[in-house]
């Protein structure tokens, strides 16, 4: 009898040890500063507002959470920094639209869903089209009748090849039959800069041109949401030109492959709260962004999804890798 109850003992302490070791996962973290890894440069939009998402998230723990930029790479390096980052939550990245395309453009060592822990989604981008305010395109119309009469000489910036402005941009040219030169930056800051100088002559982003717009710098074509923007409601959405195309390109944030899904949670708890935020949605607001929750099931499922659906754009626009 005390050699079954030994053994029944010891069973259930086996079976135990695993949620304890989450609830010590759960209980213990922060022990020290996060970092959260952001794709693109210092500045611009997603900056601005990650940071105050940073901030609200780090008034609920005991530990700051600190951002840190890292632009490039159409926006992928976060996600590739957490293939040697440990799951123990202290190092997590945000997820542009950007890493579900690249294993179809490139030879990859990682996967972009078995090899991360989704954790929330956050936020999407309200995307336009400017031009300068001083340029002989004045419409939409304008923009494909200068594009039309001269193939490959109308050139715009992105935010990086490969990201949803240059993609979307090129959807956008094939369906309307015009060749753009496109000229990637490393993000908003560093484009606008360059199309404040004249060094190009348009400029696919989000919203953070909206302050050159406000001082009279630069001109909106066009919108890329599924309604108007309240900010600029006399400009047409893509769909109102005749173009049926909607691009919010979703992000959130993940983390390194392997994390206990109790940390997933915990992260994605505090996360959560700081999201809704007013600091957080007042930054959003001054960039036309809603906020987009998703939880860790949900945001997986999101990346399943855009995964299958990246892989046939970027079939379509010609730019998947040889096979």
């Amino acid at each position: 009898m005390i050699r079954r109850r030994v053994i029944v003992q010891a069973a259930s302490a086996a079976l135990a040890a695993p949620w304890a070791a989450a609830a010590r996962a759960q209980a213990g973290w922060p022990t020290q500063p996060i970092k959260l890894l952001i794709a693109f440069p210092a500045g611009g939009p997603t900056d601005i507002t990650m940071r105050a998402l940073a901030e609200a998230a780090g008034k609920l723990l005991p530990q700051p959470v600190v951002i840190e930029n890292r632009p490039g790479a159409g926006g992928t390096l976060p996600a590739q920094a957490m293939q040697q980052a440990r799951p123990d939550g202290h190092t997590l990245a945000q997820i542009p639209l950007g890493v579900f395309r690249l294993p179809y453009t490139q030879k990859m060592t990682w996967d972009p869903l078995k090899d991360l822990s989704y954790i929330l989604g956050v936020t999407g981008y309200a995307f336009g089209l400017v031009v300068p305010s001083d340029s002989a395109i004045k419409t939409w119309a304008d923009f494909v009748a200068y594009a039309k009469a001269n193939p490959g000489k109308l050139s715009y910036g992105s935010t990086g090849v490969l990201t949803s402005p240059h993609l979307t941009m090129e959807d956008i040219a094939q369906r309307v039959g015009i060749e753009l030169n496109h000229i990637p930056y490393k993000g908003s800051a560093d484009m606008m800069q360059a199309i404040l100088g004249g060094q190009i002559m348009a400029a696919a982003d989000s919203t953070g041109f909206a302050p050159h717009v406000a001082s009279g710098r630069l001109r909106v074509l066009n919108t890329w949401g599924a309604q108007r923007l309240p900010k600029f409601p006399d400009v047409p959405t893509l769909t109102e030109l005749g173009i049926p195309l909607v691009q919010a390109s979703p992000y959130g944030i993940a983390g390194p492959r392997g994390m206990d899904p109790a940390l997933v949670q915990r992260v994605h708890d505090v996360f959560k709260q700081a999201m809704e935020t007013p600091s957080h949605v007042e930054a959003l607001a001054r960039y036309d962004q809603a906020l987009m929750h998703m939880n860790p099931q949900q945001y997986l499922r999101f990346a399943e999804e855009t995964f299958r659906r990246e892989k046939a754009l970027v079939e379509k626009l010609g730019l998947a890798k040889p096979t």
